[in-house]
């Protein structure tokens, strides 16, 4: 969870925050587009140092904080290579064989990963949940699964706070001083979170019933800055991005 909310923190002190998702999408999605389908040298490594520069630079993530959020798909985009680069064979045994080709597949998945991450991460880290919901509702997605989304989300975070409650009163009693205690407390806390969430539930449940909830919920949505001049700025730079990979090509 702490990913998460790193990730939430990030997009709700963006710079990049008041812009509309329409202008954010256009940049994100062209470059996750350009990651996959362009080749992954040069396409995908333009691509990964763009969403670096967009990331650090306009958005103003930051190192520290954008290490704390791309730490966990660092890490499953290495398992995947992993997979990739050693070849499992049973020749007179369990043999484990890492082959040039299956090295060279393996470093394309990886900058393709990381670019498609990076291009994904200048949406999210730019744009709070609650936006995304909105432009949802705007693109005709149907309105149960924008709310059920938004309810999901919104529940996540008294979840999280009814841990942190939990913790800290185990922690007072010391129910984390000895592993015996800590597995105790822990499913103790467990237990105790799976009740209050349920009983969250159903008094949410309740009280939107009581209020005549039948349709969706509606709230205020600030507007948004749209800018022509960003949406060219972002098709200049997916251009020279998508020139430079096919130049590459040509001239190698």
């Amino acid at each position: 969870m702490a990913h998460g909310l790193t990730l939430d923190h990030a997009a709700w002190s963006s710079p990049w925050r008041v812009r509309s998702v329409r202008d954010k999408g256009v940049l994100s999605l062209g470059l996750l587009l350009a990651a996959v389908a362009l080749p992954a040298l040069p396409g995908g490594a333009l691509v990964a140092v763009v969403s670096l520069v967009v990331l650090l630079g306009p958005v103003k993530v930051g190192w520290r904080r954008l290490l704390r959020i791309v730490w966990l798909p660092l890490v499953s985009i290495l398992i995947g290579v992993a997979t990739v680069a050693v070849s499992v064979s049973w020749d007179g045994g369990l043999r484990l064989q890492v082959t040039p080709a299956g090295l060279v597949m393996a470093g394309e998945l990886a900058v393709r990963a990381l670019a498609a991450t990076l291009a994904m991460f200048t949406l999210a880290c730019s744009t709070p949940m609650v936006d995304l919901f909105s432009a949802m509702s705007r693109a005709h997605v149907p309105e149960p699964l924008v709310e059920i989304a938004a309810l999901v989300y919104r529940f996540t975070f008294g979840l999280l706070e009814s841990a942190g409650a939990i913790h800290a009163a185990q922690e007072a009693r010391l129910g984390y001083s000895s592993r015996r205690a800590a597995m105790r407390s822990a499913s103790m806390g467990v237990a105790v979170l799976f009740l209050r969430s349920w009983d969250r539930a159903r008094r949410l449940e309740a009280g939107l019933a009581g209020r005549g909830y039948e349709d969706n919920l509606r709230t205020l949505e600030p507007d948004r800055t749209r800018s022509a001049a960003f949406l060219g700025a972002s098709a200049a730079v997916l251009v020279a991005i998508v020139g430079g990979a096919l130049a590459w090509g040509q001239f190698r």
